[in-house]
C-alpha cells in the first residue's frame, strides 16, 4: 500500500528564508551556506509553482441554462 503526502512548500520556503537570515556572518562558510540555501529556495519555489491546481468547473453563461 502506497501513501502520498502533499508537501507544504510555503512552510518549507519560510523556514529556508529564516535559515538564510540566521547565516548573516561574513565568513566563507556562511556565504557558501547562503548560496546553497538560495538554490534550495529556488527549487522549492519551482516545485510550488508547478503543482497541479484544482479542477476548473465551467459554469453556464446564460440565465436559461442556470435555471433562473
Amino acid at each position: 500500500m502506497e501513501f502520498s503526502l502533499n508537501s507544504d512548500f510555503a512552510a518549507a520556503r519560510l523556514h529556508l528564508h529564516r535559515a538564510y537570515d540566521y547565516l548573516c556572518g561574513s565568513d566563507e562558510v556562511s556565504h557558501k551556506s547562503r548560496m546553497a540555501l538560495d538554490l534550495l529556495i529556488e527549487a522549492v519555489v519551482t516545485a510550488e509553482c508547478t503543482q497541479p491546481r484544482g479542477e476548473i468547473i465551467p459554469f453556464p453563461k446564460n440565465r436559461r441554462a442556470r435555471g433562473i
